[in-house]
């Protein structure tokens, strides 16, 4: 079997790993890969188009092509992978817009009833400075497009807001992305990630997971990528679960067949959940980082098999084993905003599974850092206090110039 993964991070690595596990023997590409996807299967390494990854994936013979990281989506590669009868896990270009522009994705929200925080649009920053005078500031101020995840900025006074405009709409700090901002209500509550496979006519969900997205402990600073992730998610109880299926996985499914937006791939729920309710966030057309990392882990079924039944309609069922997972990451100093690249990485040989490499190269039997996300470490327990003294038990071991990690990750 051949497998061609797109993307270059943990969540890759992590990806490639499962189906290693699950499935032998099999060949994988990754596109463009890091050091740990290099050491199990084989990068590409030149610069490819959408029509040159096409090609090459009609050359190799790719059984399935999955799609990690969302930069691939909004240029359509899926569409263009299917013209060429080839099969793909990932959302067709419309359906991609429910990541890549959240104006759509929260018109889709309201058309269809899923319960999300109301909201304003603004394509002008005096118009959203204005609007935000009219309110008592704490609102969440987001970027309408793609920003690699720090496109949202939490706002609770007149600076913060102008700050948040200033860099998004005046600046240009994201680009195109922030040509609209959507302005929406803060809500108090604990965030909740839900990865889910889809398999042309339903939607099936993976654990919960709770990330942490800030740069500080305490969920301060910054929004950031993910700088950790823990599973099962402790504020997701039954009466929850029952809430995210009733008021938002169930009109989701619904709004996805009538708008003609069903897929086979992934689809992410980012949630809030606040005192008695579940309120939908934003989605993602593919699968989480780190939250992938935290789950696969944890998978008992075959990964493999699960894909392959999805472009066969067949029902999924997973199995998960009874234990909890916490994953740190490890990153650049400086991250979010400007960090250095090109450091020497001790320890990384002495980890013990599992763990992913995210933004490192592997030179010279050394590894050297290549990113602001570097490195993934993960521990498993019977309890999520177990699992994180394991993940920081390992996190021990490594250890690179002006790093940086939560340690606060699963408290």
């Amino acid at each position: 079997m051949r497998i061609l993964i797109l993307g270059k991070g943990g969540r890759e690595h992590a990806i490639g790993k499962k189906l290693l596990k699950d499935f032998s023997p099999m060949e994988i590409y990754f596109y463009p890969g890091n050091g740990g996807t290099n050491q199990i299967g084989n990068n590409l390494e030149k610069n490819y188009s959408t029509m040159e990854l096409c090609f090459f994936a009609k050359k190799k013979a790719i059984d399935i092509t999955i799609v990690g990281s969302e930069n691939f989506l909004l240029d359509g590669i899926v569409n263009v992978f299917q013209n060429y009868g080839l099969k793909i896990m990932g959302p067709h270009y419309e359906a991609a817009k429910l990541e890549g522009d959240r104006v759509f994705s929260k018109t889709f929200m309201i058309k269809y009833g899923v319960r999300t925080p109301k909201y304003k649009v603004f394509s002008s920053y005096q118009e959203s400075l204005d609007y935000l005078k009219k309110t008592t500031y704490s609102v969440a101020i987001k970027t309408n497009g793609l920003a690699e995840g720090k496109g949202v900025h939490l706002v609770k006074n007149k600076k913060e807001a102008k700050k948040a405009l200033n860099s998004i709409m005046i600046e240009k700090k994201f680009g195109k992305s922030g040509d609209k901002v959507i302005i929406e209500d803060f809500l108090e509550g604990q965030e909740c990630s839900i990865l889910s496979i889809l398999n042309g006519k339903n939607i099936t969900p993976f654990l919960s997971v709770k990330d942490y997205k800030k740069i500080g402990e305490n969920e301060k600073g910054k929004n950031t990528g993910g700088m950790g992730s823990i599973a099962p998610n402790p504020y997701m109880t039954n009466e929850i679960w029952l809430d995210f299926k009733e008021n938002i996985l169930k009109p989701t499914l619904e709004g996805l067949f009538a708008e003609k937006l069903m897929f086979f791939g992934f689809i992410y729920f980012g949630l809030m959940i606040t005192s008695n309710k579940i309120y939908l966030l934003e989605y993602n057309t593919r699968m989480g980082d780190p939250e992938t990392q935290t789950l696969l882990p944890l998978m008992n079924s075959n990964f493999i098999h699960m894909i392959q039944s999805s472009f066969l309609y067949k029902e999924i069922s997973i199995s998960w084993k009874k234990l909890c997972s916490c994953c740190v990451v490890l990153s650049s100093g400086g991250y979010p905003d400007k960090y250095k690249t090109g450091k020497v990485i001790e320890g990384i040989n002495s980890l013990n599974e599992p763990f992913y490499i995210s933004g490192a190269n592997n030179k010279k039997e050394k590894w050297i850092t290549s990113g602001g996300r570097v490195l993934n470490v993960v521990g498993l327990g019977n309890t999520i206090d177990e699992a994180r003294k394991k993940a920081y038990n390992e996190v021990k071991k490594v250890k690179f110039e002006d790093f940086y990690f939560r340690k606060d990750i699963g408290l």
